[in-house]
């Protein structure tokens, strides 16, 4: 009897849903397929029985997709009125049996409402694209309204809309724009987002919704539709010609999610993961397209393009605040092959302290392993670890006196290749632990007993190492084999298998359903402590752009905690001690305080962290102006501060080789690996 008036109450909401639609488009509003519905059955009862997470499908778990979704949808909240979020209250706790029946219509009810939202808000943008603002009055702009409540009335939206505006408007002017080319900008702006607006499909309010169900799992769980599994696996083989960058709708903008190793973005050095692209032009010479408000996919059609041409992108900076100034960085399009992400190395002379040292740096931007060779030539395949080998041997033959890795922006890949990448440093035994559902553990060991370098070893990380770069990292700590220097890393510790939805329907399908990703077990070191969002910690930390609260696994909601299961049974190589490393941590604080390119870098840090806090910026011209003025004088003034200590160190240190890095990071790491071979030779 319960059941049948639960079912009852659903075909009665069914209906009231279907009148409402009416109000909002009698002949526009967006519905579920057929498939959709098959799709939702099937991803829960994968999230259901095979992930990680054990966690059922209930009223706690509704009420979080619910807020996923809000957040997904219009997270800053420039949209949704307060009484649409009241009036949505009541699908809260109900999501999970409506997904469980594979009802997805209060989904797509909430949707065409904010859709009817966007498109009242766009309307009121281009009635006032071509208005002159006064700049000269003090009024603030709220541009971060995450913890702000919604407008109450369709008058608080656009006084929130016309302060929009103003803003964007004042960006412009600031960047040398006068009146008749904002009012041309801000049109063509909106109207493209109208534009985009009006493309939207049933596809992408499931796909949307979706990721809001499986990102309720953990971040790593994903829902791709067909096309965009397509998208998916393109990037996977890592055969795309363009600059090798991932990107992912964020509000307004397009956000770089993901930098392919070897491609043109994560060479050039000048594309940061989080960085937004606001602007793309072809070629030299050709004009700069205002690309806010676009759709992602748009955006990535404008900036692929043919091998061996050239495109230009305007970025704001990751965690840079509006009214920042943006950055244009040129990029020639590449063909992304294995080939061009493989490890390279170089070797860099320098004294220190009055001895010369000859180092080799090996930069490892990807795990990577050919399987095909590997089946046909066991012996002979292209790895990290046989390129790292031979890289190695190559150095040796230069002589070099100790060897770094440099791990920054790794985000992982192939698991095997972590593990024998660390048996190259480690003798035989447990490299990493591995923990899946129903408490089932596994111990993977390197079984390799030969040591193929046993000399002065650094490993430099970064908040963007994850994954199987962290299963490195935490292994040459964990067996005090090297030092471990840079920032803490991503802290990833899951593993993730990709399922196209056809393979969980017996007998032929004629339509192609997505895919999905999602987590299946944990990574744990060799001392039981999980690499999930702790990551790995370094011997030396750096002063860093990113905290773990902002960036990495620790910034998302549904990570999976950190735990600890019981340590492997492993023996420390003690090649470092707490003396030694106590010992580099005076001279790296030393240097902070005197080398200029560390006191530059840590203004810069101290600034950028400064703009991450703020939630508002004045609408004032002369203030914004004022602000923009006094940063460039901190500047000029940390230049010339600079100026004189380099002049006084000159004489102390003559490192011609090593001036010719510009990395402040990469210098610096050098110079500790110099440190702690000289520790050794005491230590000895």
């Amino acid at each position: 009897m319960k059941m049948m008036r639960k079912m009852m109450m659903s075909g009665l909401m069914l209906l009231m849903l279907q009148v409402s639609w009416a109000k909002i488009d009698s002949t526009k509003y967006l519905q579920p397929t057929q498939s959709h519905m098959k799709e939702a059955r099937i991803i829960i009862q994968i999230l259901d029985y095979l992930h990680y997470r054990d966690v059922d499908l209930n009223d706690s778990l509704s009420s979080v997709i619910f807020d996923n979704y809000l957040e997904a949808l219009d997270g800053n909240k420039n949209y949704f009125l307060a009484s649409d979020i009241k009036s949505f209250e009541k699908y809260r706790f109900s999501l999970d049996d409506d997904l469980k029946r594979g009802n997805l219509v209060p989904a797509f009810y909430i949707f065409n409402i904010y859709k009817n939202r966007v498109e009242s808000r766009l309307k009121y943008a281009l009635a006032n694209t071509g208005y002159e603002f006064d700049f000269s009055k003090n009024e603030i702009f709220h541009f971060d309204r995450s913890d702000m409540p919604y407008a109450k009335t369709e008058a608080e939206l656009d006084e929130l809309w016309r302060k929009t505006l103003k803003n964007q408007a004042l960006n412009l002017k600031l960047s040398g724009s006068d009146n008749a080319k904002i009012a041309e900008v801000l049109k063509t702006r909106y109207e493209r987002f109208k534009s985009n607006v009006e493309k939207y499909n049933s596809n992408d309010v499931f796909e949307i919704f979706m990721n809001s169900v499986t990102e309720s799992f953990d971040p790593h769980t994903n829902y791709y539709t067909p096309l965009n599994a397509e998208d998916f696996e393109m990037q996977s083989k890592k055969s795309l010609e363009g600059i090798g960058a991932t990107l992912q709708q964020d509000n307004d903008y397009t956000k770089i999610v993901e930098l392919r190793p070897g491609g043109p973005a994560f060479l050039s050095g000048q594309v940061n993961k989080d960085d937004r692209v606001v602007g793309v032009a072809q070629g030299a010479d050709g004009e700069m397209i205002d690309v806010i408000g676009w759709r992602s996919d748009e955006v990535a059609g404008q900036i692929r393009g043919p091998k061996g041409t050239l495109v230009r992108l305007e970025l704001l900076p990751a965690g840079a605040s509006p009214g920042a100034e943006t950055k244009v960085v040129s990029l020639v399009r590449d063909k992304i092959n294995l080939d061009d992400a493989r490890a390279k190395s170089q070797v860099v002379q320098l004294t220190e302290n009055g001895e010369k040292f000859t180092l080799g740096i090996i930069t490892v931007p990807d795990f990577y392993l050919n399987a095909d060779e590997m089946a046909d030539n066991p012996d002979n395949y292209t790895s990290t670890t046989n390129d790292v080998k031979r890289l190695i041997k190559e150095l040796q033959a230069e002589g070099v006196d100790g060897v770094m890795l440099d791990l920054r922006n790794n985000g992982g890949g192939a698991l095997f290749e972590a593990i024998n990448l660390s048996g190259l440093f480690i003798p035989e035994g447990p490299v990493v632990q591995v923990k899946y559902p129903q408490n089932r553990k596994e111990v993977m060991d390197d079984e390799n007993p030969e040591l193929f370098y046993d000399g002065p070893l650094n490993v430099m990380i970064n908040r963007f190492s994850a994954s199987a770069s962290e299963i490195f990292a935490g292994a040459i700590q964990d067996y005090k084999r090297g030092v471990i220097v840079g920032e803490q890393s991503y802290g990833k510790g899951t593993v993730q298998n990709v399922r196209g939805l056809n393979d969980f329907i017996r007998g032929a399908e004629d339509e192609e359903l997505g895919l999905i990703k999602f987590t299946i077990a944990k990574f744990y070191r060799v001392t039981g402590s999980s690499t999930q969002h702790r990551g790995v910690t370094p011997d030396i930390e750096f002063p860093s752009l990113y905290s773990a609260e902002d960036f990495g696994e620790s910034s998302q909601p549904s990570a999976l905690p950190w735990d600890k299961i019981e340590a492997a049974n492993y023996k420390p190589m003690n090649y470092v001690n707490d003396a030694m490393i106590a010992a580099l941590k005076r001279q790296h604080q030393k240097r902070l305080k005197e080398e200029q390119t560390l006191v530059d870098l840590q203004f810069d840090i101290q600034e950028l962290q400064k703009n991450r806090k703020r939630t508002e910026v004045s609408l004032n011209y002369e203030v914004r102006k004022k602000e923009q003025e006094d940063l460039d004088k901190r500047r000029a003034s940390q230049v010339k501060i600079g100026a004189s200590l380099t002049e006084l160190e000159a004489n102390k240190v003559k490192d011609r080789s090593l001036d010719d890095i510009k990395d402040p990071y990469l210098k610096e790491s050098i110079r500790l690996l110099a440190d702690q071979i000289q520790a050794a030779k005491r230590k000895g």
